[in-house]
């Protein structure tokens, strides 16, 4: 198990906006037509999110919104979000080990971006998270997350989304992993893009010591 030893503490991150201001936020942006949700239907959805919807994050399910097409709409300096040129397969990334609500719409609770899990392999975190009853973030709640509280990505304290993964055609493992951080313009990203929001991959069996493991506590469709 990894060294936390030498863990610093982090003040917690804001509360997340209300369910309403985060279903205005998604039209603002257009995720309700890139969904295929009418405005109106996203609205009642806020509406009646109900008891137990404080600090939850609202998330549209990875199906109707990929995170190639919720990537451009991140942004930090003024500076759109983007994909890593060396994964162009992002949105085969799939729930592996989670099961999101089937409706379009849900609700995420519980969310912790795992800064305690920093340093920590996806392979070490992930039976760690289970003995915890916690569940791993998907990459588009990642991003939705992001979308909403742009404070939950910082440089240092960025994270990974272990619960999307991607099954080869002989029915292993890939071994990337997506993360969110932010984008140093160096390499293939450009020097345009330094302080950009990046969607990119870290490998199943490293560590880092600036990525976290994102988890929540569960999801609901109302």
């Amino acid at each position: 198990m990894p060294d936390t030893s030498s863990t610093i503490a982090v003040p917690p991150l804001p509360p997340l906006p209300s369910i309403a201001t985060q279903a205005e936020r998604l039209i603002e942006l257009g995720v309700h037509e890139l969904a295929r949700v009418p405005a109106e239907e996203l609205r009642a959805f806020a509406a009646n999110a109900g008891h137990g919807s404080d600090g939850a994050l609202l998330a549209v399910h990875p199906d109707r919104a990929p995170a190639s097409a919720l990537a451009p709409l991140l942004r930090r300096d003024d500076k759109p979000g983007f994909v890593v040129v060396d994964m162009p397969d992002v949105d085969l990334f799939a729930p592996t080990g989670v099961e999101p609500p089937a409706a379009p719409l849900y609700l995420v609770t519980g969310i912790d971006r795992g800064d305690h899990m920093a340093n920590w392999s996806p392979e070490e975190a992930l039976p760690a998270l289970g003995k915890e009853d916690r569940t791993p973030l998907l990459l588009s709640e990642g991003i939705h997350w992001v979308l909403q509280q742009p404070a939950a990505l910082e440089r240092n304290l960025c994270f990974m989304t272990i619960g999307s993964r991607l099954r080869k055609a002989n029915g292993a493992m890939d071994a990337r992993t997506p993360a969110i951080w932010i984008s140093n313009g160096t390499g293939r990203d450009g020097r345009e893009r330094r302080n950009a929001p990046k969607v990119g991959w870290c490998w199943w069996g490293n560590r880092h010591t600036w990525l976290g493991i994102a988890s929540a506590t569960g999801r609901r469709s109302q």
